[in-house]
């Protein structure tokens, strides 16, 4: 399924209908924490794990922001401020929201599959006595 994803390059939309949250730098490494086999993050489970709550930015043109108050530790991810007075807290943008994304054409197996065959169509004629 997914070799064949990536030699269509097909539409991804999501299960509801409303948004795909795509994860930023800020958002910190992927865990495998709430579902059995997916690394990827979901807004809730950010949530959960950092304490903060996320804030919705509609924007008319480009991704909706899904952000949050906190700073940047030094690895670039955002975390909760212990300053009192509000020294160094930033907005920190934590999930691009997209309605659908357009996965690119990675693979053509139709050409590489031809390059395979005649390539061993060459080896048996080079060595045939």
């Amino acid at each position: 399924m997914i070799i064949g994803a990536h030699d269509t390059g097909p539409l991804i939309c999501s299960k509801n209908g409303f948004w795909l949250a795509i994860s930023t730098p800020a958002a910190g490494k992927p865990t495998l924490g709430g579902r059995r086999g997916s690394a990827s993050t979901t807004p809730g489970e950010w949530e959960r794990r950092t304490g903060l709550r996320l804030r919705f930015i509609y924007r008319r043109r480009g991704p909706s922001l899904l952000v949050t108050e906190g700073r940047l530790n030094t690895k670039g991810r955002a975390v909760a401020s212990r300053s009192k007075t509000g020294h160094g807290v930033v907005t920190a943008s934590i999930f691009l929201l997209v309605p659908q994304v357009k996965l690119s054409k990675r693979l053509d197996l139709a050409r590489d599959a031809e390059r395979a065959v005649d390539g061993v169509l060459r080896l048996i004629v080079a060595r045939w006595v």
